[in-house]
């Protein structure tokens, strides 16, 4: 039988949930120390052009022959996951014998369920929320642990962005009082919402599991966008990796800001939550007036562990071995030891095996 993810549940349940915080960080995989301490993901930030940066196929592994046909679920058609999806997918199927068929989705929570429904064998998802699925914690208490996927590759960070057209919002704690929306419900955004709403002392909920101190819509990403260009909310919570179309296009009609998170707040959400880290996101991504400081989390390709051995290694192989020529912004970001830095959840056998020919070793999923 399928399980029903708890997006089905009540707005309540899912409140009452998210005033967990942040969850079990030690119990998901193979092992949770990683280059940042202690972490549930164990992910590190990349480093641009570092001695492990892709270069293409010089010497390097060849594609397996035997690729079958794929489905890559991503999500919104205005975020990063599915603009990068798609481009990604193109080059595995132009390099390799595994076609790759991206799709639109709802985000990482539904990318899970569509594994676990059997209906895809990739996924996009924000590395805190496959910790969720895998440890039965907040969106998948309800139904218990989703633990048939393994790791691929993690990509790139996804930035906590908090978008604003009033000028009178300068900080997190301007919020109060404020029509925010904090994305939909059950959603990994509404959960990082939560988090750092919950670290300003903006997370207060009444009896109905409704917020106190700030005025909260559910929307996507280009539904926040729209109402922020309409002035029907004053914030919204957008996680995805900058620029972010939703966002682009809001600031290519509308005086937009960012606001930043201060380091003191900073470093107290990464202590109940090690899994975010701290990430700034440059003035010249959204032609702004200054750079803006906050959070990140890392944007990782999953499988269901009953995908062949050699789609995984193709769909590494498209990625990784043309970067100069994967048409996309966050094909800079792509860093070989950041791929395989996650720790909370092991690798897929077929990414052990192209990390290997890489020279890099990754924890196998036991």
């Amino acid at each position: 039988m399928k399980k029903k993810l708890a997006i089905a549940l009540s707005l309540a349940m899912i409140m009452t949930l998210a005033l967990t915080a942040c969850g079990n960080k030690d119990q998901g995989g193979q092992s949770n120390t990683g280059s940042q301490g202690n972490t549930s993901t164990g992910t590190q930030q990349p480093a641009p052009g570092g001695s492990s940066q892709p270069t293409g196929g010089d010497n390097g592994p060849a594609p397996k022959d035997g690729g079958s046909n794929v489905t890559f679920t991503t999500g919104g058609e205005s975020g990063t996951y599915y603009g990068f999806g798609n481009v990604i997918a193109g080059k595995v199927g132009d390099m390799t014998s595994t076609t790759v068929k991206a799709i639109t989705s709802n985000g990482s929570a539904h990318n899970i369920q569509s594994m676990d429904d059997g209906d895809a064998q990739f996924g996009f998802v924000q590395s805190d929320v496959m910790v969720y699925a895998y440890n039965g914690e907040r969106t998948f208490a309800e139904n218990g642990a989703s633990t048939g996927f393994s790791t691929v590759a993690n990509l790139y960070m996804e930035q906590v962005q908090i978008i604003t057209v009033n000028p009178a919002i300068k900080t997190v704690a301007d919020l109060e009082g404020k029509k925010v929306s904090v994305g939909a419900p059950a959603s990994g955004v509404f959960f990082n919402a939560v988090d750092v709403l919950t670290a300003y002392g903006l997370g207060d909920m009444n009896d109905k599991q409704e917020f106190t101190k700030i005025d909260a819509t559910y929307q996507s990403f280009q539904d926040s966008a729209e109402a922020l260009k309409d002035g029907q909310i004053d914030a919204a919570f957008i996680v995805a990796g900058a620029p972010t179309t939703a966002v682009t296009d809001l600031a290519s009609g509308r005086e937009i800001s960012l606001v930043s998170l201060d380091d003191e707040h900073i470093n107290a959400l990464i202590a109940a939550c090690p899994y975010y880290s701290k990430n700034v996101i440059s003035k010249d991504v959204y032609n702004l007036a200054e750079d803006t400081t906050t959070v990140a989390v890392g944007a990782v390709v999953i499988a269901r562990d009953d995908v062949s051995d050699v789609d995984v290694y193709n769909f590494l192989y498209g990625t990784f071995e043309d970067v100069a020529n994967l048409s996309h912004g966050k094909a800079a970001e792509l860093d070989l030891d950041f791929a395989a830095s996650v720790t909370s959840i092991g690798y897929h056998p077929g990414a052990v095996a192209y990390f290997a020919d890489k020279g890099i070793t990754v924890p196998a999923k036991g």
